[in-house]
């Protein structure tokens, strides 16, 4: 599709979402539904979607937990645990991030409290980050609590083995981008990233891949709203279950199907595609150090797709139709790509650029027959002030595909490069918009969209997802899978839910400890779920050689092999093994306590 350069101006810097603007506002089902235009009790079809305000669990939840439950009961026998029906505890299972040394070791933990009959004891299963992206793998499966080892050696397989192919990842990253109002950064991530590391595109939704009457713990993916965590004035929890999906702590929801839907005033007004597991996984699993770091992991990314997939003659034609056969050689257009991307990495490298900066004006100097110039063509580049540089690049960016969008199917490159410049990710509709409920905070009512991000960047295990009161949660198991400072999840999660008054043990980390970690630490209070805690390296199991694994599971070195996948599930199995005395002894004291 040609673009006009005030669209093409338009994608790129637009004020709000990022937003192609060249569809009109319909459902799917081809209803246009110009805002306000129903009434607030009988939305037209196809429109059917509310915001649910409350403390309390969604009903179908609660059915499930009612039956989980007494699956609970069942095994606890098994186990010669005596617990009568009211005494049954709620036991949350927790998985922190960690990329794929989370997925891994999950994974790994996962399959031992199976084989030692724990696993059916635990009644919520949550996680954040790496740790998502083994829950969205092994639910894809219906019950596969049942059938672990079957679908644990399918997904060792499918880690070890080739990666998605750049055709395909390429026409997943344009189907995002053609299907959805706003595109961000996550989406890209998703393709970019995710699949290189999951090896797969999973297009499952969260509320389809799940079986009312599963065998296995409720899933709960957890994520955190970007302007909360910045503001502090609001709860930043966001969690995905096959439900619902909104505010943990504030108990606002929506269904999970409409999530990323536009609202007004609690009511649907516009469909927009129920987000998919790929994406999800991408919501939860995008943390990385630092800004700097991570653009330039992006525009790794996107020089490797750009090398891979030059858009050939016969495409452009398919992409700008018959009549625009006579556009500039495509060649060219993708060396002015490739050359923008080098000079954007060279930036932030510190490096001089010039070299790019030439090869990219004689290109536009031939494909504009000397129309278009930059206006940065007599400013200098100082290389010293690394913000004034970073600048000086985004605007250099901004001119460039200005003056370019009519000329070449940029729309889909100007999208990304422009959420680049604003460092745009999970971004979605509010679903709370103009929502007037004095129990939510009114930052939450206010604005049109809201940004998702990994819940790593504010405490990495996803503590406030279990401890809504409504759950009732007696026990929690963390697994922490972080790569270094073993503790700071349960220190943190202790600190917050000081400040929020929220029930929660104390916690005192022995000296020493931080360094030296054991395999198994319990946290009690009076009135407070009981907190087990779980380093994956430890003393125990790593003897003196917790550095060296920590050296070779770094958070960020991409996929790993079929021997490192099983070296790393047996470490993390061993805690389970290690601790299954202990771990029912904490069971059979929460049924004292319940």
């Amino acid at each position: 599709m040609r673009l006009t350069p005030e669209q093409g101006k338009a994608n790129y810097t637009p004020p709000g979402p990022i937003s192609k603007g060249r569809r009109t506002s319909k459902c799917h089902e081809g209803n246009e539904i110009p805002k306000g235009s129903f009434p607030t009790d009988i939305p037209p079809k196809g429109m059917c979607g509310s915001v649910r305000i409350g403390h309390s669990l969604n009903k179908k939840e609660k059915e499930f937990v009612a039956r989980r439950r007494n699956d609970v009961l069942q095994s606890l026998k098994k186990l010669k645990i005596t617990c009568s029906e009211n005494k049954v505890p709620n036991i949350a299972l927790l998985g922190s991030g960690g990329g794929a040394r989370a997925m891994v070791g999950l994974l790994g933990s996962l399959d031992q409290l199976q084989k030692t009959g724990l696993l059916d004891c635990v009644l919520y299963l949550s996680g954040v980050s790496g740790s998502t992206w083994c829950m969205a793998s092994l639910y894809q499966e219906p019950d596969w609590s049942t059938k672990l080892e079957t679908v644990k050696d399918k997904i060792i397989h499918r880690l070890s083995g080739p990666a998605v192919s750049w055709g395909d990842a390429f026409a997943k990253l344009k189907k995002y981008y053609k299907e959805k109002d706003i595109f961000s950064l996550t989406d890209v991530w998703a393709v970019m990233f995710v699949t290189a590391t999951v090896k797969e595109i999973d297009e499952h939704t969260l509320s389809d891949q799940w079986d009312q009457k599963s065998k296995d713990p409720f899933p709960i993916y957890t994520a955190i709203d970007k302007q909360c965590k910045q503001s502090k004035d609001a709860d930043p929890w966001f969690e995905f279950t096959p439900y619902e999906a909104g505010y943990s702590l504030t108990g606002a929801f929506v269904e999970t199907s409409n999530f990323g839907s536009k609202f007004e005033n609690g009511r649907k007004i516009k469909n927009q595609p129920e987000i998919d597991m790929l994406y999800l996984q991408a919501l939860c699993g995008s943390t990385l150090a630092n800004e700097d770091e991570e653009k330039k992991l992006l525009f790794e990314k996107i020089k490797e797709f750009l090398k891979h997939l030059p858009l050939s003659e016969k495409e452009m034609v398919e992409e700008l139709g018959k009549e625009n056969t006579n556009s500039p050689p495509i060649d060219k257009c993708h060396q002015v790509l490739m050359d923008l991307v080098d000079m954007n990495l060279s930036v932030l490298n510190g490096k001089d650029p010039s070299a790019h900066d030439k090869s990219i004006r004689t290109k536009l100097n031939e494909l504009t027959g000397g129309k278009h110039q930059l206006s940065f063509q007599k400013k200098k580049l100082n290389l010293t002030d690394k913000e004034a540089a970073k600048q000086y690049m985004k605007q250099y960016t901004v001119d460039l595909f200005n003056g370019l969008s009519h000329f070449w199917p940029f729309d889909l490159w100007a999208s990304i490069f422009g959420c680049m410049k604003q460092w745009i990710w999970g971004r979605k509709y509010d679903f709370l918009h103009n929502m007037k409920d004095k129990a939510v905070p009114s930052t939450l009512l206010k604005s049109e969209t809201r940004d998702y991000i990994d819940a790593g960047l504010f405490i990495n295990s996803s503590y406030f997802s279990v401890l809504r009161e409504e759950r009732d949660i007696d026990l929690i198991i963390s697994l922490d899978f972080s790569e270094t400072e073993p503790f700071k999840t349960v220190t943190k999660a202790a600190e917050t839910s000081k400040k929020l008054k929220i029930p929660f043990p104390e916690v005192n980390i022995p000296n020493g400890h931080s360094e030296k970690p054991k395999d198994f630490y319990v946290f009690k209070g009076q009135n407070t779920p009981t907190v087990i805690h779980i380093p994956l390296f430890n003393v125990v199991n790593c003897g003196d050689d917790i550095e060296e694994w920590r050296k070779k599971y770094k958070t960020y070195q991409g996929s790993y092999s079929a021997e490192m996948i099983t070296d790393l599930m047996e470490v993390a199995g061993k805690n389970i093994t290690n601790n299954k005395d202990n771990l029912l002894e904490e069971i059979r004291l929460a049924i004292k306590m319940h």
